[in-house]
């Protein structure tokens, strides 16, 4: 009697600490935020919602890191070369500092909205933040980062950067708004750089538009493409550039310890303008060893007060299949 009196003490006890408990760890999920310095640039934001933590560098317009907290090593690519360095919209030549961001599609039409054809326009890529802003709710901090209004374009980009309550997951919503001059045709196209993978995959929709499943951006198609079940992968080629891509709404990096998912949403109309893809891959060759995983969304005409946004969600996890395919077909249930 003793005996259960005493486990029901004890299960009595747990209930009335149930609330707190849960109280503690909806506080411990919800997104807390710092400044702080970050290889060697003094304003950088930390925003962790205790899984994960993701690094944003105002100084350089990126969002340079995404982590899991506590430790050093994230898949995102960074050109430790330019450490500290400020970006140069004057110069003709791309300062490549890695990380995340956001570019306006189709690529072929920058050298007829701006003066040059490369590097990509100054305000979208090479010039400092306008600002970088915080935005409190139930599930914690939200950090806003706006670029200054690109001359040429009259389109300022503002980046929505999210970690859900509790999980490896961030979202960045991407918009694209319009503030002056000339209406112009674009597209949110964002662009995230990886370091160099034991591969990276493209699933081939159901009813992908492309008869091969994929189309080839470069001058050829990548030598280590393989399809397999409807699942292509690639690795990166030490000494040439390649690219491809598709209609997909995901795509997938694999590293040695963590895996990368980046899921967006195509739109069942859209005028998608690197031919059709809405997803794509491109592999640089040494000596900067990175790949790219790039998604688009549709193109819309966009005049003074329009805006058009396209949202990414990256998912972080851990290595848990011996080879990346079999990972790759536990992430993306092929």
């Amino acid at each position: 009697m003793n005996s259960r009196r005493a486990t029901r003490a004890a299960a009595l006890a747990l209930l009335c600490l149930l609330p707190q408990l849960l109280t503690v760890a909806s506080a411990a999920s919800k997104t807390s935020a710092r400044h702080g310095a970050y290889h060697g640039w003094r304003a950088a934001q930390f925003l962790s919602n205790g899984r994960v933590e993701v690094i944003i560098v105002p100084e350089i317009g990126r969002v340079m890191q995404f982590r899991f907290a506590g430790e050093e090593d994230g898949p995102f690519w960074e050109n430790r070369a330019l450490d500290g360095k400020p970006p140069d919209a004057r110069t003709n030549t791309w300062i490549n500092f890695g990380g995340d961001k956001a570019w306006p599609a189709p690529q072929a039409d920058w050298a007829k909205v701006t003066p040059r054809a490369w590097p990509p326009p100054a305000a979208f890529d090479s010039m400092p933040a306008a600002g970088l802003d915080l935005e409190s709710s139930p599930d914690g901090a939200t950090a806003i980062l706006r670029s200054a209004v690109d001359t040429h374009y009259g389109i300022r980009v503002v980046r929505r950067i999210a970690l859900e309550p509790g999980q490896p997951a961030m979202t960045i919503a991407t918009t694209f708004e319009k503030v002056l001059g000339e209406p112009v045709k674009v597209a949110v196209w964002v662009v995230t750089q990886l370091k160099d993978p034991q591969a990276a995959f493209l699933p081939i929709p159901k009813d992908s538009i492309n008869a091969t499943g994929y189309t080839v951006v470069s001058k050829s198609a990548p030598p280590s493409l393989r399809i397999d079940r409807g699942l292509i992968s690639v690795k990166r080629d030490a000494t040439t550039s390649f690219k491809i891509g598709n209609d997909a709404q995901s795509l997938l990096w694999v590293g040695d310890k963590q895996a990368l998912h980046i899921d967006t949403r195509r739109a069942a109309l859209g005028d998608y303008v690197h031919q059709g893809n809405s997803a794509e891959i491109y592999t640089n060759p040494d000596a900067l060893p990175y790949v790219e995983l790039e998604t688009l969304g549709p193109a819309v005409t966009v005049r003074a007060g329009d805006s058009l946004t396209q949202t990414n969600t990256y998912t972080l996890t851990r290595r848990t299949s011996a080879t990346p395919d079999a990972e790759a077909r536990k992430i993306l249930g092929r």
